[in-house]
């Protein structure tokens, strides 16, 4: 098992402020899709086995990126060139059910993508790769996940399993609309999953989502509909819990190789390696490489 073991975490800007992070570096990095939402804050948690983090808040610091305009490829490409092996999705969500309050935190292990205008695949342009996704998380990873989430923060309530529906945004939805989410046994909703899972699938890097419940969206009679001040207000309570649970968890990382992530593009590229444009190979080979019949 390879010991250099590297958790990279995409999120809100706070939650690389953690005490014990040291050796702090920036990297601007310009990927094959252009840059990412912001520089890569890179660090080493002290302890007796210390571990590299890396962090990029997915909307900029200060927030200024919407979710359908996130150069989702770019943040995905860097965080695994700057040595990630592993990904946690951190993400504020509505709860679609009576048991997850807000304020809880949900380790969702299914998702239900209804974006509609964002690149999901590394995979065009003169290649063709279709990657196994039937079970999205990586089990090992959420169950640590879930594990350190509980031991990190007692008195906070934690949700294993359940399923995330991702919608495109900005808005929030209509109250029909989430009285159908409702219907279809969903946990949570979200704006920003998808496709950070699809896309961390084909970089073959174990992926789970921590998702900080703030509201009950708009389909709870007793509760007000969904505003920002409310999401901003409990989300301020959650990051505290993220912190505590990114911590623990970056301890305790399971092996990448026992994960479905691993080894995920073998056989999942269509095009016939002749065929592979040059612009692809090009675009492609931080990914290719682990692939070596397609190098």
């Amino acid at each position: 098992m390879n010991t250099e073991l590297t958790l990279g975490v995409l999120g809100g800007s706070g939650l690389y402020e953690l005490e014990g992070l040291e050796n702090i570096e920036e990297l601007d990095v310009v990927t094959p899709f252009g840059k990412p939402s912001d520089v890569l804050i890179r660090g080493r948690l002290r302890g007796a086995k210390p571990v590299t983090l890396v962090f990029l808040p997915r909307h900029g610091r200060g927030h200024r990126i919407a979710p359908h305009q996130i150069n989702y490829r770019a943040n995905i490409c860097a965080l695994k060139q700057a040595g990630a092996t592993h990904l946690v999705s951190v993400s504020a969500v509505g709860s679609m059910r009576e048991s997850i309050a807000p304020g809880d935190l949900v380790v969702p292990d299914q998702f239900i993508d209804l974006t509609k205008r964002r690149v999901s695949t590394f995979f065009d342009d003169g290649i063709v790769g279709h990657v196994a996704f039937a079970n999205p998380v990586c089990s090992d990873f959420a169950s640590a996940l879930v594990h350190a989430s509980r031991e990190a923060n007692p008195g906070v309530t934690i949700h294993e399993g359940g399923t995330y529906v991702c919608i495109e945004g900005p808005q929030f939805s209509t109250r029909a609309e989430s009285l159908l989410y409702r219907s279809w046994g969903v946990s949570v909703i979200g704006m920003t999953s998808m496709p950070e899972a699809k896309l961390a699938r084909e970089a073959e890097l174990p992926f789970a989502t921590l998702a900080l419940a703030t509201d009950y969206d708009c389909w709870h009679d007793g509760h007000d509909a969904v505003t920002v001040d409310a999401v901003v207000a409990t989300m301020a309570k959650n990051v505290s819990s993220a912190k505590n649970a990114i911590v623990r968890v970056a301890r305790a990382l399971p092996d990448p190789a026992k994960s479905a992530a691993h080894g995920a593009l073998k056989g999942a590229v269509m095009t016939a390696p002749a065929a592979i444009t040059h612009d692809a190979h090009e675009r492609l080979g931080w990914l290719l490489r682990s692939t070596p019949n397609l190098r």
